[in-house]
């Protein structure tokens, strides 16, 4: 079955009507496809517009879905016809974890505070059975990469998940699969942190209600900055500029 993509601002995103026909594509049965997958919301869209080596890291990734609700507004106001859904990027790391423990998939976990990184080993281990080949916390220097990403390729690993903020995030995993191209590489930005509880989401109605960033703004104010360049994302949807 073929999937539209729509496009926002230039970027490619994939239409999926649901978490389920996301996961089933990725698996492909039993077989894990390879590539890199990108959640695009409406901050990244704006960064990346002025920051040409995160657009260059975005166009080239095989799988940008639409975490944030604007984007998905974005599309449904562009293309009235589409049926996509908004695909969260904490849930959708979540049930990509369960199908990977189901079939025994080897996964790779990079990121994070050494203490949370230990929590979601034990936790994915203990909840999915998850066959985790390899780990490494998110403070190591420059100077280890190269050893790092001889690591993943020896453990096999067909499943690689980062968990290391944007563009940092992105960054390395172009460069590891140079290095080792035949895993499929996910960026998931806090989601370790939400999954070990560590930090709350927004609650399910203010998700509803896309509203969840307003929920991130009041629970941080500093990031006030970053929200700031969402006006102009807006001017964008309501001028017909997408």
């Amino acid at each position: 079955m073929s999937i539209a993509k729509y496009s926002i601002r230039g970027i490619d995103i994939w239409g999926f009507r649901s978490m389920a026909q996301f996961v089933d594509h990725l698996f492909d049965g039993n077989n894990v496809r390879t590539g890199t997958l990108i959640a695009i919301n409406a901050e990244k869209v704006m960064t990346a517009e002025q920051d040409k080596p995160l657009r260059e890291l975005i166009d080239a990734a095989e799988y940008k879905y639409a975490d944030g609700v604007s984007i998905v507004r974005s599309i449904r106001r562009k293309y009235p016809e589409t049926d996509m859904q908004r695909i969260a990027g904490a849930d959708l790391w979540e049930a990509l974890m369960e199908r990977a423990g189901s079939l025994g998939t080897p996964v790779f976990l990079i990121g994070g505070k050494p203490e949370i990184l230990s929590e979601v080993e034990h936790k994915l281990k203990s909840q999915w059975n998850v066959n985790i080949v390899g780990s490494q916390d998110g403070y190591f220097k420059p100077e280890e990469r190269d050893a790092l990403f001889e690591r993943i390729r020896a453990s096999g690993a067909k499943f690689v998940t980062v968990a290391m903020g944007s563009p940092k995030q992105e960054l390395l995993m172009r460069d590891c699969r140079k290095v080792y191209p035949d895993a499929l590489y996910m960026g998931v930005g806090g989601t370790y942190d939400v999954f070990t509880g560590h930090v709350k989401r927004a609650p399910k109605a203010w998700q509803d209600m896309g509203l969840e960033w307003l929920y991130r703004l009041l629970s941080q104010p500093t990031r006030w900055r970053r929200q700031f360049k969402l006006l102009k994302y807006v001017a964008y949807h309501y001028g017909n500029k997408l």
